[in-house]
């Protein structure tokens, strides 16, 4: 079982990364949150992954803290939730705001997430209420961070009809041109700007 990858960033090809650990390359499949703070092609990174391995595949899921790789094997453990809808989960929300949403019973905020309809969301919050103690309360893991401002940019701008791969490359671009600590709308109004003008 592989639970660790430490190498260089090989290549970034949304929903996956591909990271050279010793001259092998492993193609790890990420939500959308990881790309947020993805170091320079040829730089170190590492990432916390889960192995799984089916009839017809062995695929590897990867990310930035111990506490959303545990979210995600608790998703996996959901009546009719796959490896898919657990990382599309973990793409639209952080591991903290999906906790209070099904703790709060939430199943309309749930539905926003990508792939959930109503009845998965009941189920969510049936399966998982109360199992969620300590989710995204960890630090992020290596030179792979959170941005809550750059996710909730890139949330918006697909919300605009802007693909994620698409959104992604917006929100770095609109982030180098930024401050640091720039808000969400910041970076949203730096994005859109930049997009017209290309």
């Amino acid at each position: 079982m592989i639970v660790r990858l430490s190498g260089l960033l090989l290549d970034v090809s949304p929903p996956s990364v591909v990271i050279d650990v010793t001259g092998v390359g492993y193609q790890v499949e990420v939500p959308m949150s990881v790309f947020d703070q993805l170091p320079a092609i040829g730089e170190p990174v590492v990432v916390l992954t889960e192995m799984i391995v089916r009839e017809d595949s062995q695929t590897l899921y990867g990310f930035q803290s111990a506490s959303d790789r545990q979210l995600f094997r608790d998703l996996l453990k959901v009546s009719g939730v796959g490896p898919r809808l657990a990382l599309g989960i973990l793409s639209g929300v952080s591991g903290s705001d999906f906790a209070l949403m099904v703790e709060a019973g939430d199943a309309q905020a749930l539905t926003r997430l990508p792939g959930i309809g109503k009845k998965t969301a009941e189920r969510l919050i049936v399966e998982m209420r109360g199992k969620l103690a300590g989710v995204g309360t960890d630090a992020s893991h290596g030179s792979v961070g959170g941005n809550d401002a750059a996710a909730e940019a890139r949330a918006a701008l697909t919300a605009l009809g802007y693909s994620q791969s698409e959104a992604l490359k917006m929100v770095r671009q609109a982030s180098a041109d930024s401050p640091e600590d720039a808000p969400a709308q910041a970076l949203i109004k730096v994005a859109l700007k930049q997009k017209m003008t290309t």
